[in-house]
């Protein structure tokens, strides 16, 4: 079928949740995937996806009467059930459209890890753009995203998914004492920061550039949400830094950072002082965290981009 998962994917999952459980997801992987095609009802597969992206498995399909689509195969511990539950609310605003999700039979969406979308461009993301127009219709498409979450949902909040990373934070402080400085800082902010949060907003969660695609129903639809609920100026952090490692290389690189994190706040109206604490949190976070897996490149961009702000 021709379904070999990206070396990008396989080495990220790796990364993220050990060698053993992302060998153990990508063993099954071959059986789920064709199990996921065979309950949707009469898909055909085109391609996969590469390089792809760092948590699942994108597979482009059509439907029986034609439609393209894309099949979207994650581990559960990635939290697909959420994802789903996410975009189903939105229900295409501002994001690709969940279709008929092809659960096989006897298991339920956490086990079987499967999501039908709509098929987007995945070639052409926001990143094709000058970066002034990307973070203008990133702004756009981010600002649609934000509304209600649905009663009785299970997303987790902004303060206990951050208070789950403080741990890994404080272990590389302790593991490097140099680190210390901008953990301590970044633990601060964050303290501060939920101890007034201000509003309940469902939110992407891994909102940048590179997730925003271009696609036949709406020029810019984003993917991939890790969803949870709390402040917009949590989920516009991470666009602040984006193309980090343009700025690195370039000589007005700190001041730049800290125009954009002005401007983005005055053009979404989220208060200034709280998206630069976020985007401070999210950075060393971030970067710890790469550090961590081993990737030490894009770990050391983040935290200097951090000591920046």
């Amino acid at each position: 079928m021709g379904c070999e998962p990206p070396q990008r994917l396989v080495r990220a999952l790796g990364e993220m949740y050990g060698d053993a459980a992302a060998a153990d997801w990508l063993a099954g992987l071959p059986a789920l995937t064709e199990r996921a095609l065979a309950a949707g009802d009469g898909l055909t597969v085109e391609r996969v996806t590469a390089p792809g992206g760092r948590s699942s498995l994108v597979v482009l399909v059509r439907r029986a009467d034609g439609t393209p689509a894309a099949l979207k195969l994650a581990p559960p511990v990635a939290g697909p059930e959420l994802e789903r539950a996410a975009l189903e609310h939105w229900n295409g605003w501002g994001a690709v459209k969940p279709l008929d999700t092809p659960a096989p039979a006897g298991e339920e969406l956490d086990a079987s890890g499967a999501l039908l979308l709509e098929r987007l461009h995945p070639e052409v993301s926001l990143r094709s753009l000058p970066e002034a127009k990307a973070l203008l219709e990133a702004a756009g498409t981010l600002r649609r995203l934000w509304v209600e979450p649905p009663a009785g949902h299970a997303f987790e909040t902004v303060a206990g998914r951050t208070e789950r990373q403080s741990a890994g934070m404080r272990a590389a402080a302790e593991a490097d004492p140099e680190l210390a400085p901008l953990v301590d800082a970044a633990l601060a902010a964050r303290a501060e920061l939920v101890e007034g949060e201000p509003e309940l907003l469902l939110l992407h969660g891994n909102f940048r550039q590179s997730k925003v695609l271009s696609g036949e129903r709406a020029p810019w639809l984003t993917v991939g949400p890790e969803p949870l609920v709390g402040e917009r100026a949590y989920d516009l952090a991470r666009l602040v830094r984006d193309r980090a490692e343009d700025l690195i290389a370039s000589p007005g690189g700190p001041a730049t950072a800290r125009r954009r994190v002005k401007k983005l706040a005055e053009s979404l109206e989220v208060e200034q002082a709280r998206l630069h604490g976020w985007t401070l949190f999210r950075a060393v976070e971030s970067g710890t965290r790469a550090l961590a897996e081993g990737r030490r490149q894009m770990g050391e961009v983040n935290l200097e981009f951090a000591g920046w702000l």
